[in-house]
């Protein structure tokens, strides 16, 4: 009895066995037919054997799950993790053939990634360029790519959380290039290695030569610290700005975002000491030169505004802001000598005074007005706030036909 008990067991283990490999057969007959509705179904009643499968046929049926999955690139982009987490389980038996269809999945997702990008179409190729990363994760490249096209689709955080990743992989993005000159075109070209030698050996092409691309990493931690700023976390922003700056120190854009974060953060001595540092990399910069006139100006430091602003003009003489505030420069100091004369009492000895500050205040706003002039005299495209100024300074000055004169060409510049 005992006996037969054994040889009962035996023969259902066996059975059991051969329902498992059976269901599996299943499986793979359907994926060869490329039958994937008819291979999940067979899939999920394989998967209810799974605890009496020994591992070989464990790994076998993970194997063609990531298939199925996969579908011969039917599947949906969202499936691509739960393939690889397939593949990942059956890697130890099925290595070989994994390793194969993970660069046919790889190729087919950058084919869809690169017809996206050419449509314009950056969001849907940025999904496809990370998941090709997601398969082999050697390819770093894709990375890079899934970064800088959720960018052009403006999905900033998206593209944080890549550039994040690329920065703790310490991605360059270096490669060499093989280069050389088209004999008929005279123009230099970027060819494979092997195109290149087949050229110059044709005589069809001269001058090869090589060289290694320059790193992205620069690129990388500066469009980390933008993004920071663009979402408003200061703290954050200026960490990463200080690793942006210590890649490459002489980008005058990476100090003057910089000195915007602080501005943001009111810190004007701060902002001002950067955008001075970023003048003497580009001394010829308006823009720089302008900010450092408003932010003397914002402290009182009227000398060293107008300094700046004659200094933009002199540069970019159409810097129609500069012109403004070289005005209001002016403006300013007769507004002091207002001041000044309303404090004078009423002696013949203060009378005296206030002709001679009403002289001093008339030629201040006079020579305000003299700005603005010379800038309209260099510029034909004349915005209305200049006019609107000039129109100002003469009510201030009591000359209304001038005034009316001003106004009436806002009116027509505004109205274009």
């Amino acid at each position: 009895m005992k006996k037969q008990l054994i040889i009962a067991l035996a023969f259902s283990i066996s059975a059991f066995t051969f329902a498992q490999k059976k269901e599996l057969k299943l499986v793979e007959k359907a994926i060869k037919n490329n039958n994937f509705a008819e291979a999940k179904t067979a899939i999920t009643q394989a998967e209810g054997l799974l605890s009496g499968m020994d591992d070989k046929l464990k790994a076998k049926l993970y194997f063609l799950k990531g298939q199925v999955l996969y579908a011969n690139g039917k599947g949906s982009l969202s499936d691509i993790g739960a393939v690889l987490e397939n593949f990942n389980k059956a890697k130890d038996v099925y290595g070989d053939e994994i390793k194969v269809l993970k660069q046919t999945i790889s190729n087919n997702l950058i084919t869809i990634g690169d017809k996206a990008y050419k449509d314009q179409n950056y969001s849907k190729a940025s999904k496809y360029f990370e998941k090709a990363y997601r398969v082999k994760t050697k390819d770093t490249m894709f990375l890079y790519f899934a970064a800088a096209t959720a960018i052009n689709e403006q999905e900033y955080d998206r593209a944080l959380g890549f550039y994040e990743e690329l920065k703790d992989l310490n991605y360059t993005g270096i490669t060499k290039e093989y280069f050389a000159t088209n004999k008929e075109t005279g123009e230099e070209e970027i060819l494979t290695k092997e195109t290149r030698d087949l050229y110059v050996k044709t005589g069809t092409y001269i001058k090869p030569g090589e060289r290694k691309t320059e790193s992205k990493k620069p690129e990388i931690v500066k469009n980390i610290a933008l993004i920071y700023i663009s979402n408003g976390d200061n703290e954050k922003a200026l960490s990463a700005i200080k690793d942006a700056r210590a890649e490459n120190p002489d980008n005058v854009d990476l100090i003057i975002n910089e000195a915007n974060i602080y501005l943001q953060l009111k810190d004007e001595d701060k902002f001002k000491n950067l955008i001075e540092q970023a003048l003497v990399k580009q001394p010829n910069n308006a823009a720089l030169h302008y900010n450092v006139g408003v932010v003397s100006m914002n402290k009182g430091d009227l000398e060293a505004a107008k300094k700046s602003f004659e200094t933009v003009l002199s540069i970019d003489p159409s810097y129609s802001d500069a012109a403004l505030n070289l005005s209001n420069y002016y403006i300013e100091k007769g507004n002091m000598v207002i001041a000044t004369m309303g404090k004078l009492g009423t002696s013949k000895a203060d009378d005296v005074k206030y002709e001679q500050y009403k002289v001093e205040k008339n030629q201040l706003f006079k020579d305000g007005a003299n700005v603005l002039l010379d800038f309209i005299s260099k510029n034909s495209n004349t915005k209305s706030d200049i006019y609107i100024q000039l129109k100002n300074i003469y009510l201030a000055l009591g000359e209304t036909a001038k005034a009316n004169e001003m106004s009436d060409k806002a009116a027509s510049v505004s109205g274009k």
